[in-house]
């Protein structure tokens, strides 16, 4: 199938199963014969990954206005679109991205209840034109997302994952009502389904709504 130059955006919470379901998927497009480029929010360039060190580690961190919390992720992301992202979609690649826009739109606008509209301004500003064909939102109750993450044994939670639970429910709530809003890009999966079951159903949407 030919999905050269398409980009597709993995969301959802903390636990949710996005790196499993991307490592999962780019798998499925090599052996199609695609050609990927796979990165993550904030972060994928020198910059980004200095500015995702600061979001979610540096212990400056914890005193972070939610005002300077959206300008630098929206920041790493403009850097990202322009260094990284638009080359590899301009060379025909496929481009598959661990959050994108849709992350500030929630945890910035709903779950720290900044302006949507000031979000929204600022996010088009950050990424101009770029925007995913497809957003996979991997959906799971706050209970499993928080259980997850503390079963994960990957060290100390970040600055981020250590948010309370009414916290979260707002970014879910957040993810659904953008499926909603926009249910041509965005596509929702239970992901406390087996994860080969979740592997086959997120392969469908990108070879029914893609290829």
């Amino acid at each position: 199938m030919n999905l050269r130059g398409k980009f597709i955006t993995f969301e959802g919470s903390e636990g949710s199963g996005k790196s499993t379901h991307i490592q999962r998927l780019v798998r499925r497009l090599h052996a199609a014969g695609a050609e990927t480029f796979v990165t993550r929010e904030p972060g994928g360039t020198p910059l980004g990954e200095e500015i995702r060190h600061l979001l979610l580690h540096h212990r400056s961190g914890g005193i972070m206005s939610p005002e300077a919390e959206l300008l630098l992720f929206t920041a790493a992301r403009a850097e990202l679109v322009r260094e990284r992202i638009a080359p590899a979609l301009a060379s025909g690649q496929v481009v598959v991205c661990d959050r994108f826009l849709d992350s500030t739109t929630v945890y910035q606008g709903a779950a720290r209840r900044l302006a949507p509209e000031a979000v929204a301004a600022i996010n088009r500003f950050a990424v101009g034109e770029c925007r995913p064909d497809l957003t996979l939102v991997l959906d799971v109750p706050v209970e499993v997302s928080q259980s997850r993450v503390r079963n994960r044994g990957e060290g100390k939670a970040d600055r981020i994952e250590r948010e309370d639970g009414d916290f979260f429910r707002r970014v879910r709530e957040g993810y659904l009502s953008l499926a909603q809003a926009e249910p041509r890009r965005i596509a929702v999966l239970d992901s406390t389904r087996p994860t080969t079951e979740v592997e086959s159903a997120i392969w469908n949407i990108v070879h029914e709504r893609l290829a």
